[in-house]
C-alpha cells in the first residue's frame, strides 16, 4: 500500500477520465465512497486546486491525496444531554424521548457536528457500557422512534439483554401504544389496517402502501375523541402495532386520507387555517402551526429479557401536544370537540 500523502501523474491514456473514476482505478485500495469523501472534503487537489469528482483530466496533471486510504472507524460520541429515564437496571432502560432528537446518527455521519444530539449521544454518557449488536453507531439501540416521534424506548445495556429482547421484537412480543393526533375523522370508531410497506421510488425519503412487494404491516386504530374546530375536524387515536415498519402508523394513516398533524411529509399542512372566522374564539389564532408530529409512544410492554417478567410503563402526551389540543378546545365559541 503507498504511503499518503500521495501524489500521482495523470498518464496520457488516462485523458478525458472523471477524477473519481481515474483514483478508483489507480489505488485498489481505495473505494469509491470513499474517492467522494476525500473529494467532498477537499482533500484531493489536482495541480494544487480543488477539484470536483466530475472534473475531467487531460493528462500530465499532479494529482495530490492528502488523506489515508481507510477511513477512521466510526464510532458514537458521548454528549452529555438530558435523559427521562423511566426504568433501569442492570440489563434495560426505558427511556422517554422527546421529539426533534435522532435515536443515532446516519450511516454518513462522522466524528464531528453531525454524530451530535442524538439518543445514542446521550446514552453513552449515562451509562457509559451499553450492548454493542447494533455497531458502534447504534449501541444499545434494539428499536427506534422517528426524529419528530416522542415518547417510550427500551435500551439494552449488555449483548444478551440486546439479542433477548430482539427475540421479542421479531416474535411480535412487545406490545406498543401510540397516541396520534390526525386530520379528519375515520369512517369506523375502530379498525385495523394491514397494507404492506415499501419505499416510494419517486421520494426516497417516504414508504408507501401503494407498491406490491412490500413488509406486512399492521396497525389497529381505536378513537379516543372527535374535535370538530373552526380549523376542521380532527381525531385522537390510540394505536397499537403488530410490526414495526419505518414510519408504519404515520404511512398507514396517510393511506386512509387521515395525516399525522404536523406530518408535512405524509400530505398534512405547515399550516392550519380557520375555516370559519364567526365560530373563532376572540384572541384565537387565525393559523396554527406543529413543528413536530402529533405521535407519541405512550405505552411499552415487554418480558424483562433475563428475568422474563411483565413490564409495562407509560409516558403521558408532552406538554406541547396537550397545548396544541387546548388550543383547538379554546377556539370553539359554541360547543367543543364531541367524544365518540
Amino acid at each position: 500500500m503507498p504511503g499518503f500523502p500521495l501524489t500521482l501523474t495523470v498518464a496520457s491514456e488516462d485523458s478525458g477520465q472523471r477524477l473519481d473514476q481515474y483514483l478508483t482505478a489507480n489505488i485498489p485500495e481505495v473505494s469509491r465512497a470513499r474517492v467522494q469523501q476525500l473529494i467532498d472534503r477537499n482533500e484531493v487537489l489536482v495541480d494544487g486546486a480543488i477539484a470536483k469528482s466530475s472534473f475531467r483530466l487531460r493528462g500530465g496533471e499532479q494529482v495530490l491525496i492528502a488523506a489515508p486510504p481507510a477511513a477512521p472507524p466510526l464510532r458514537a460520541i458521548p454528549e452529555e444531554i438530558p435523559l427521562d429515564i423511566v426504568y433501569e437496571d442492570d440489563d434495560i432502560a426505558i427511556v422517554n424521548k422527546p421529539a426533534g432528537m435522532m435515536v443515532h446518527a446516519g450511516a454518513g455521519a462522522t466524528e464531528d457536528a453531525r454524530n451530535r444530539g442524538t439518543l445514542v449521544n446521550a446514552l453513552l454518557h449515562r451509562f457509559q457500557a451499553l450492548s454493542g449488536v447494533g455497531g458502534e453507531m447504534r449501541p444499545g439501540i434494539v428499536h427506534r422512534l422517528d426524529r419528530e416521534t416522542s415518547g417510550l424506548m427500551v435500551v439494552a445495556k449488555n449483548d444478551e439483554a440486546h439479542r433477548r429482547l430482539a427475540r421479542q421484537f421479531s416474535g411480535r412480543e412487545v406490545h406498543k401504544t401510540y397516541i396520534a393526533l390526525v386530520h379528519g375523522w375515520p369512517k369506523k370508531d375502530r379498525g385495523t389496517i394491514q397494507s404492506s410497506i415499501t419505499r416510494d421510488v419517486a421520494r426516497r425519503t417516504r414508504m408507501t402502501t401503494r407498491r406490491s412487494g412490500g413488509r406486512d404491516a399492521v396497525t389497529h386504530y381505536a378513537v379516543i375523541r372527535k374535535i370538530d374546530s373552526p380549523y376542521g375536524k380532527f381525531c385522537l387515536l390510540e394505536l397499537k402495532i403488530e410490526t414495526g415498519r419505518t414510519h408504519q402508523i404515520r404511512v398507514h394513516m396517510a393511506s386512509l386520507g387521515h395525516a399525522v398533524v404536523g406530518d408535512v411529509l405524509y400530505g398534512a399542512p405547515r399550516e392550519i387555517r380557520t375555516q370559519s372566522a364567526k365560530r373563532r374564539a376572540a384572541g384565537a389564532p387565525a393559523t396554527l402551526a406543529l413543528t413536530r408530529n402529533f405521535l407519541h409512544s405512550a405505552k411499552l410492554e415487554l418480558a424483562h429479557p433475563r428475568t422474563g417478567a411483565t413490564l409495562s410503563f407509560s409516558r403521558g402526551l408532552p406538554r406541547e401536544l396537550e397545548e396544541f389540543v387546548e388550543t383547538l378546545d379554546s377556539s370553539v365559541l359554541h360547543g367543543s370537540g364531541s367524544r365518540p
